[in-house]
C-alpha cells in the first residue's frame, strides 16, 4: 500500500530534479524559494520506503492555492498511481485552504482531460517561448526591484497575481545569478520582470507591465542579462500582445500548459501579465 505523506526539503529536491529530467528546466535556486515559501505544501507518494511520486500543495495564506510538481517515477506510469496520488493532493490542498478558495494549476495538454474529471475547468493555454539573450541598449529608466520599496512589489504583483505571497515575494525578485527590474514612472511601479538562472539558459517571469512599451523595455533589458543564452518567456495566450513580443524577439513556443482553475478563477489582468512567474507555484 502507498503512503502519501509531506515531503522533506530533500525530496523536494528530488522533485526538481525529476522536473530537469522531464525537461520542464527549472531554475537553479527554485527549491530554497519554494520551501521557505510553504514548507508544508510540497508532498510525495511512498512504496516501500521509497518516492514514487511527488506534487506541490503550496497555500497562500489559505486564500488561494497552488498544484504543480505533479511526477510520477516514468516506469510505474499507467498503473493507476498518478490517479489516486493526485486526487489525495487535490483533497489534501482543499483542507489547507479557507472555505471556497480556488486552486490553480498548469497542467501539460495532454493531461487536460483528466484534471477536467477533477473538477479543474480551463482558462487559457500558457507557452514556453524560447530565444537568445542580446545585447540591447542600457535603460536608465529601470531601477533594481530591491531598490524600491517592498511593500510597492508587493502591492503591485498582488495585482496580477491575485493574491498576496510575500514570503516567496522577497525571494524571488532578486535571484542569484539572476535580476530584478522595475519601471516607475511618476511615482508609481507600471511594471515589473524578474529574471533567473535555470538548468538550461534563463527564465523570465514574471514580466507584467502597465502596457506593450514597458513590457518591451523591461524585456530587452531582462535578455541583456543573458546574452547569448537561451531564454525562456511563459507566454500567456490571452494577451496578444504578449505574443506580438515573443514575436518580435523571434521567441518560438517549444512548450506549453494549460492554466486551469478548481472553483472561482481569480478576476486577473491578463492584458497586463506578458510572462507568468513559474508553472509550479503560479
Amino acid at each position: 500500500m502507498n503512503v502519501y505523506r509531506t515531503a522533506t526539503r530533500d525530496e523536494l529536491e528530488l522533485a526538481v530534479q525529476w522536473a530537469a529530467q522531464e525537461r520542464w528546466n527549472p531554475g537553479l535556486g527554485d527549491a530554497d524559494v519554494f520551501w521557505a515559501s510553504d514548507p508544508e505544501g510540497f508532498v510525495c507518494a511512498e512504496e516501500n520506503g521509497e518516492v514514487i511520486a511527488t506534487g506541490s500543495i503550496v497555500s497562500y495564506s489559505g486564500e488561494f492555492g497552488f498544484m504543480g510538481f505533479f511526477i510520477v517515477r516514468p516506469e510505474l506510469r499507467g498503473q493507476g498511481i498518478g490517479r489516486e496520488f493526485w486526487q489525495w493532493r487535490r483533497d489534501r490542498l482543499l483542507a489547507r485552504l479557507h472555505p471556497g478558495a480556488a486552486i490553480g494549476m498548469d497542467g501539460v495538454f495532454e493531461m487536460q482531460p483528466f484534471y477536467a474529471k477533477g473538477g479543474f475547468a480551463f482558462s487559457h493555454r500558457n507557452l514556453r517561448m524560447e530565444g537568445v539573450g542580446q545585447a540591447h541598449d542600457t535603460d536608465p529608466g529601470l531601477v533594481d526591484l530591491s531598490a524600491i520599496s517592498f511593500e510597492q512589489v508587493a502591492a503591485y504583483d498582488r495585482r496580477h497575481f491575485g493574491f498576496a505571497r510575500d514570503e516567496f515575494l522577497r525571494r524571488w525578485i532578486n535571484p542569484e545569478g539572476g535580476r530584478g527590474l522595475g519601471c516607475i514612472m511618476d511615482g508609481e511601479l507600471r511594471g515589473m520582470g524578474v529574471i533567473r538562472p535555470c538548468q538550461a539558459g534563463f527564465k523570465i517571469g514574471p514580466l507584467c507591465a502597465e502596457n506593450a512599451s514597458i513590457a518591451d523595455r523591461l524585456f530587452r533589458a531582462l535578455s541583456r542579462w543573458a546574452v547569448d543564452q537561451p531564454i525562456f518567456l511563459d507566454v500567456p495566450e490571452n494577451n496578444a500582445e504578449a505574443l506580438a513580443l515573443a514575436k518580435t524577439y523571434s521567441l518560438q513556443e517549444v512548450f506549453g500548459c494549460a492554466r486551469m482553475y478548481h472553483g472561482l478563477a481569480p478576476d486577473l489582468p491578463w492584458s497586463q501579465i506578458y510572462g507568468v512567474t513559474s508553472f509550479e507555484l503560479g
